[in-house]
């Protein structure tokens, strides 16, 4: 009976395991966000170009009216994601929610495994 595996231990375990691995993929994430930051390449300087919707009324229009205001939104966002800190920051922020996400879920499971344990 001693080596059955009780449903408290168990959660203990996975929680640890969720511990680590948000501890994993903070720090992960933080070291590749530094990566990036730091040899990264700079984005074109692109601010006497006429062909870009930031700079041209005309193809900002353009665009609006091809796809939309969310095609401009998107057409600003993959301007501001070709600069490297931008990139980083993205990066710290998806590490850091996905590190939150483990550490929500251990601590959910360590209580199950509290109030679920054996009684004697």
């Amino acid at each position: 009976m001693n080596n059955i595996i009780s449903p408290s231990s168990s959660s203990r375990k996975a929680a640890a395991r969720l511990r680590t691995a948000g501890i994993l993929a903070l720090l992960l994430g933080m070291g590749a966000a530094a990566v990036v930051c730091w040899r990264g390449t700079p984005p074109l300087d692109l601010s006497d170009d006429v062909a870009t919707a930031r700079t041209s009324k005309k193809q900002a229009r353009a665009i609006e009216v091809n796809v939309g205001k969310m095609g401009l939104f998107m057409d600003g966002l993959m301007e501001d994601f070709q600069d490297p800190g931008t990139q980083a920051v993205a990066i710290g922020v998806v590490s850091f929610f996905v590190a939150g996400g483990c550490f929500y879920f251990s601590r959910l499971l360590a209580r199950d495994g509290q109030s679920n344990g054996p009684t004697h």
